[in-house]
């Protein structure tokens, strides 16, 4: 006798039953109102037969289930996204209910704080004036904003219900268009050294990712993969727009821009030169050369001003002086102290 096949699911609503009287034929695939009893066919089991003496034989059977009185949600997109200041639809749809007017709630959910935009049949929050329902409880979000990005839960009680409350929750993102990046690039770098160039963007969402362009022309990841940018020798991180040269060539210079991108649009800035040039070796060793010997010339000059005396000041002796005139009417006295002159003691009385 061959393994019967597993029966089949419950109806949407339903419950498993196990009588305790037996089913009429005529019970097969009908609601019960009364008992709430509900019976599909099953399959086949085996079963001994006294008729055909005692053989086994494949009989038909019943799955019977009861009707549970409970409240239902679906949705018809758990993940919703749309463009900011476009319109997005919230779904929750009640499957089943036996309620006639229902408590319907809607809560914002940021870092796991729910905060009420619907409740007692009015739109509130930060959704006020920008947000209707449509029946029986889809929240539909007429100008959608970057603020608007967050988890919804939708609850609905119903108190007439063996189960009388359910709730759906729905993660929202609203896409944000990027703005023009902030791009920097060096305007001359030497040959042989390293570059950086690097580019921002802070107001799209979701994040941007960034692409550089060399003359108009996009710079891959890895420049082994494009005979252009074979020699060259680079790292580029399109996750946080930075483009690294770690040897710049004679060939990467050019007119470099970049571009921001993500699932809502693009921008990018406008073109920046870059020019490579070559440092003078020879040039700078002549240079320091003539700086040395202009030190040395002015060095041996001024020990030269020293040893002619140019550079040292007179000496005062006791010849540089000169006795005053006596046409004063005043006697001086010489002491011992050359250059030291005091009056006589007549002048003083």
């Amino acid at each position: 006798c061959p393994l019967p096949p597993p029966p089949p699911p419950p109806p949407p609503s339903l419950l498993p039953f196990n009588p305790h009287r037996s089913l009429k034929p005529a019970d097969r695939n009908k609601r019960d109102k009364t008992s709430r009893v509900f019976c599909t066919t099953s399959g086949v089991f085996c079963r001994k037969s006294a008729s055909s003496g005692g053989a086994w034989q494949l009989e038909a059977g019943n799955t019977c289930y009861f009707t549970a009185l409970a409240v239902v949600l679906k949705t018809s997109d758990e993940f919703p996204s749309t463009d900011e200041f476009s319109k997005v639809e919230l779904s929750c749809l009640i499957e089943s209910i036996s309620t006639i007017n229902p408590r319907i709630e809607w809560k914002k959910i940021i870092n796991n704080k729910p905060s009420y935009v619907y409740f007692d049949k009015k739109i509130s929050g930060d959704l006020e004036n920008r947000a209707v329902i449509r029946e029986p409880a889809t929240l539909v979000i007429t100008n959608a904003t970057r603020s608007d990005t967050a988890k919804y839960r939708c609850e609905v009680t119903a108190a007439d219900d063996t189960k009388s409350f359910d709730e759906i929750v729905i993660d929202l993102v609203v896409r944000v268009k990027p703005v023009v990046p902030k791009c920097s690039v060096p305007k001359s770098v030497p040959f042989g050294k390293t570059a950086e160039l690097s580019c921002v963007e802070e107001e799209g969402f979701p994040k941007s990712q960034y692409q550089w362009f060399k003359n108009n022309e996009e710079i891959p990841n890895d420049p082994k993969t494009s005979p252009k940018f074979f020699n060259s020798s680079y790292t580029l991180n399109t996750g946080t727009g930075t483009l690294t040269f770690t040897a710049v060539r004679k060939e990467d210079a050019g007119d470099y821009h970049c571009r921001a991108k993500n699932d809502a649009g693009q921008a990018q800035c406008a073109p920046q030169n870059m020019e490579v040039y070559d440092i003078d070796i020879v040039g700078i060793v002549l240079g320091v050369l003539v700086v040395i010997i202009v030190l040395l010339c002015i060095t041996v000059g001024i020990c030269c001003a020293y040893k002619q005396g140019y550079c040292s000041s007179p000496k005062q002796t006791g010849n540089n002086y000169k006795v005053p005139a006596k046409g004063d009417g005043v006697d001086y006295v010489r002491t011992e102290d050359e250059g030291d002159f005091r009056h006589k003691s007549s002048f003083v009385i």
